[in-house]
């Protein structure tokens, strides 16, 4: 079941930061067709990522899960401008009827809004 977290858009939408992010996305797909319809989904959804100038950075099979209990099928990771592109996307009416096909394939769904942290080397760099 995908369940959306009004708590957590809240913050999106009102969150100032302007910065490009990454959203991670793992996804559990519905048996049977699950895969094709959210195949159909990136297909179709990547008209509007590129219009809000957002990319796919990474999509794969998930394999061996070394570390955790959930098993997922998906990764995804896809970046986006601002967290206002992403809200301009998927308020797209046109987006929205193409969202229907990811409801359509997805069992489950988890998806995390990040930022990039920077590192320090050993030197405190």
């Amino acid at each position: 079941m995908i369940k959306s977290n009004p708590e957590e858009f809240k913050k999106l939408e009102t969150n100032p930061n302007e910065s490009p992010f990454v959203m991670l996305n793992l996804l559990k797909f519905k048996s049977p067709g699950g895969a094709a319809a959210y195949n159909r989904y990136t297909k179709e959804a990547s008209v509007f990522l590129k219009k809000v100038g957002g990319k796919v950075l990474y999509m794969g099979k998930a394999n061996e899960m070394l570390n955790g209990e959930e098993r997922w099928d998906f990764v995804l990771l896809v970046q986006y401008p601002s967290r206002k592109a992403f809200i301009q996307m998927i308020n797209n009416p046109d987006y929205l009827k193409t969202h229907e096909l990811r409801v359509e394939g997805t069992e489950r769904a988890v998806l995390y809004v990040t930022d990039p942290v920077k590192i320090k080397d050993s030197a405190g760099k």
